[in-house]
């Protein structure tokens, strides 16, 4: 339709734009009654999920607004600057790592540190048109962007559709539309208000996931500042119609491998219920151990992609099945994200490294069908999947060059960095946890994040500059002046005009050319096999399985013909089937 008539689209919404007005006709939409997975009992409204679905022209309108709407959230001071969620340029692993290295400076300073992990209960559900529509007006919003909101989330209507259902429209007063592109920021906006400072603490979110972070002396005390922060957020909370799910709520005491102190179990009280402690929670995805272990993390992601795999394997047994050009995208678009989810803020043991590794290489042998004697290093090469370690440490530098590259006053670990690194702000955030933690280390201070760290283990580098010390062999090629944004749009909504540096698309295409560079040191010699590694599929790879998988395995030398050296010498070497040539790769493929 665009291509036909360019400005039909524009024709169309941009008077609802200017007048802020969203069409009735557009608020009338199917909502789908989906099963939360893994509840116990299904016998309550709680354990469904009802998604929206919108009309084409409603997405595209929402997506405009939400654009518009964002920028100017930040620009007033709408956003807290520790909300990472359902916003452009933030992610989990930006909360994760802020956390993370957040529990490691406090534990760097002597402190004892404890999480509380809470879940607002049916959030989408509770946002107030009225409410919301006063907290932007009060903060100076646009009125056409206000004008908008209050049409977009009044006059509302939908009809669920499931097994027996009458199909009959029924009017919505509260709440925004789950499946749409404009209600995470909406309800974002609306809970902003929840935020406290914590003197030494830390307040995150992942749109309605909390973590409240406290330190302190002992873990007594985390526990009554938990408690105050808790009832302060309950109270915000009450006023905006909001409440915190009490199944979901966790508590976490953290140590350190060198406590040599007894584990505590102090429980913590909360609206009459009691929550222990636990040694493993679940936030946004990522499993937290109270020595901030990542084991425990890649463990269960392990198990996921076992499982996946099984599944997907059926697809394709050995010399039959799809072909394996399928197989490679099955396994670089399903079985890599599953596996290596996380690996952008924890680091795996080399033990696990090992663990997921030989699992990587089954799928490696079941993309390519080669013979389980085919060297690891030329298996890799073959299926056009680099070695695991590779992968996982390429999503860790491309995580780390987009904090790098992000604003501090939009990221809250690019806001931890030390000074020094030349980010396109000066802003930082909390100077005297660094200095107090620097205080505290005595003769084992910590090192600048330029310098290298030596073999002892007596002297490593601050928590918050390690992240930009793992990145050096990317900074020091161009050295260490300012870093690009990672969107001139975000950069435009703080600077008039956006400050000189290199390209963040070139950084991100040298992460990848660094990657290539560390397989092809991994790669066997040319004499021992004649390939280079690649991420394209080869061309051969569009054959069925049978005749792919024999070409793999004779081009790693570990196939059935007569003239290579993995078979006994005795056995004559010319070819069968026209009794004169020698029977060698490139005869057989002749």
């Amino acid at each position: 339709m665009h291509r036909v008539a360019p400005h039909l689209i524009h024709n169309l919404l941009a008077p609802l734009v200017t007048y802020g007005s969203h069409p009735l006709t557009l608020k009338r939409p199917d909502g789908i009654v989906l099963d939360k997975p893994g509840k116990p009992s299904y016998d309550s409204p709680s354990s469904f999920r009802v998604i929206v679905l919108l009309q084409t022209f409603s997405k595209i309108l929402e997506r405009i607004l939400n654009s518009r709407l964002s920028g100017v959230a930040r620009a007033t001071g709408l956003l807290n600057p520790h909300q990472c969620g359902s916003l452009a340029g933030l992610s989990a692993s930006d909360a994760v790592t802020t956390l993370t290295r957040e529990v490691k400076t406090l534990q760097m300073a002597g402190r004892k540190v404890s999480t509380l992990i809470l879940d607002i209960k049916r959030g989408f559900d509770n946002v107030n048109p009225s409410t919301l529509c006063g907290m932007l007006r009060a903060k100076g919003v646009n009125p056409y962007l206000v004008s908008w909101t209050r049409s977009f989330l009044s006059g509302r209507s939908c009809r669920l559709l499931y097994q027996g259902s009458p199909k009959v429209f029924a009017p919505v007063l509260v709440g925004t539309p789950q499946g749409s592109p404009v209600s995470p920021l909406l309800f974002v906006l609306y809970v902003s208000r929840l935020y406290s400072e914590i003197p030494q603490g830390l307040t995150l979110s992942y749109v309605d996931n909390f973590g409240l972070t406290g330190s302190s002396a002992s873990y007594r005390g985390n526990l009554q500042i938990l408690q105050r922060l808790y009832a302060r957020l309950k109270a915000r909370g009450a006023r905006l119609g909001v409440s915190f799910s009490v199944p979901k709520t966790e508590l976490i005491h953290c140590r350190t491998n060198r406590d040599k102190a007894p584990i505590s179990n102090a429980p913590i009280h909360l609206d009459g219920s009691v929550f222990t402690p636990k040694g493993e929670v679940r936030w946004l995805g990522y499993w937290f151990t109270p020595s901030i272990s990542t084991t425990p993390h890649f463990v269960k992601r392990l198990a996921k992609a076992q499982a996946a795999f099984v599944a997907v394997r059926r697809l394709s047994p050995p010399g039959i099945g799809l072909p394996p050009y399928l197989c490679h995208r099955l396994a670089s678009s399903l079985l890599v994200p599953i596996l290596s989810y996380g690996a952008d803020a924890f680091v795996p043991t080399v033990h696990m490294i090992r663990k997921l590794s030989a699992f990587w290489h089954k799928v490696q042998r079941w993309a390519t069908n080669c013979f389980m004697c085919t060297p690891t290093d030329i298996l890799a090469i073959e299926a056009c999947l680099p070695p695991l370690d590779l992968l996982l440490a390429s999503k860790r530098w491309l995580a780390h060059l987009r904090i790098l590259c992000s604003l501090p006053e939009i990221n809250p670990a690019t806001a931890r960095l030390p000074p020094s690194v030349q980010t396109p702000s000066l802003h930082r955030h909390s100077p005297d946890l660094r200095t107090l933690s620097a205080k505290n280390a005595g003769s084992r201070l910590p090192l600048p994040w330029t310098q290298p760290r030596p073999p002892s283990k007596n002297r490593a580098h601050h928590p918050l500059d390690a992240l930009p010390h793992s990145m050096l062999f990317l900074l020091s090629q161009d050295g260490l002046d300012a870093l690009p944004v990672t969107s001139q749009h975000l950069l435009s909504n703080f600077y008039t005009e956006p400050p000189p540096g290199r390209s963040y698309p070139q950084l991100k295409l040298k992460c990848k050319n660094v990657l290539m560079e560390e397989w092809d040191k991994a790669a066997p010699d040319l004499a021992r096999y004649p390939f280079r590694p690649s991420l394209k599929p080869h061309p051969f790879l569009g054959l069925d399985k049978f005749t792919a998988g024999r070409l793999h395995q004779m081009r790693s030398g570990k196939s059935h013909l007569r003239a290579h050296h993995s078979w006994d010498s005795e056995v004559p070497t010319t070819c069968p089937s026209c009794l004169s040539a020698t029977e060698t790769f490139e005869h057989a493929i002749l």
